[in-house]
């Protein structure tokens, strides 16, 4: 069944506002969109700011009339006579399979494959993470998740145990079992991070050297060798006295998620307890290493 699609341009002030009324008058879905590349990046605790310049995405029924929502429009005080909008009509999609359709498996480093469990291996004489993110984070086409699997992938895991801070979907802590590592343990806020982690260690047949804990179930005294956090820059920072606790002297530590200009005051602040590394950059991102002193 197709749909349609109207986008609306308005502002930060009026947005909410406006995807009320047009809630109001029938439509299925409201979507924001920044309108002027302005991303908005880790957002106070209990704030949902908006850009400047937000775009309303609003689909109705393929039957829906839009000339009388137009006119409601027009004659909203912050809108008018003038207001910027656009109707197209929407193909319907099954956009799951979209998405699978899209993501294929990807080489990272020397030794590591990510493959989709609904995809083929291409190379079965190499390290093959077999991968269903589920409903978490971590597939390897984000930046931040490639610069801690390319770094994994240039370990020697062998007699390490390994801490994946903010396991997400497991991706890193299954890729560090099968290049080698003893014993992981994943780490997370979600529920579903955890369920994610522990269905993609069963599927890669390395479920018995992964312990999962979300926070406050974490044992008091769990230390590693290499410990590999893949969050946000604020987290990061927060978590710091923790994260360095957690890595054994001369362990080593991987920080992602971060920005490149949130790099050097993280950099700065995890110096306390490492010998850090210069920083290394993926297109926005930024990965910082170093060595527990």
């Amino acid at each position: 069944m197709p749909w349609i699609q109207l986008r609306i341009n308005s502002d930060s002030q009026h947005a909410d506002e406006i995807g009320d009324l047009l809630m109001e008058e029938g439509a299925l879905s409201i979507t924001l969109e920044d309108g002027q590349d302005q991303p908005i990046f880790e957002p106070k605790l209990g704030e949902t700011p908006l850009w400047n310049e937000t775009i309303i995405i609003a689909l109705f029924e393929a039957d829906m009339d839009l000339n009388p929502v137009i006119e409601i429009l027009k004659a909203f005080p912050a809108l008018g006579k003038d207001v910027q909008y656009k109707v197209e009509q929407i193909e319907d999609k099954d956009w799951v399979r979209e998405w699978m359709d899209n993501f294929h498996p990807i080489k990272f480093g020397e030794r590591l494959w990510i493959c989709p469990s609904w995809r083929d291996i291409p190379d079965p004489k190499a390290i093959n993470v077999i991968l269903d993110p589920g409903l978490a984070f971590g597939t390897g086409t984000h930046p931040t998740t490639a610069l801690c699997l390319e770094w994994l992938d240039g370990l020697d895991l062998s007699t390490s145990d390994v801490i994946d801070f903010g396991c997400g979907s497991g991706i890193l802590a299954v890729a560090a079992l099968k290049l080698g590592a003893q014993s992981v343990s994943g780490i997370d806020i979600d529920y579903q991070a955890i369920e994610a982690s522990k269905a993609n260690a069963e599927r890669n047949q390395c479920s018995d050297k992964l312990k999962l804990y979300l926070p406050e179930q974490a044992p008091k005294d769990l230390k590693a060798d290499v410990l590999v956090a893949n969050i946000l820059a604020g987290p990061l920072r927060e978590l710091a006295p923790l994260i360095a606790e957690q890595v054994k002297s001369g362990g080593k530590l991987a920080l992602s998620g971060l920005l490149h200009e949130q790099a050097e005051a993280l950099l700065e602040h995890y110096g306390q307890w490492f010998e850090m590394d210069q920083p290394t950059y993926k297109e926005d991102w930024t990965r910082l290493t170093g060595i527990r002193k």
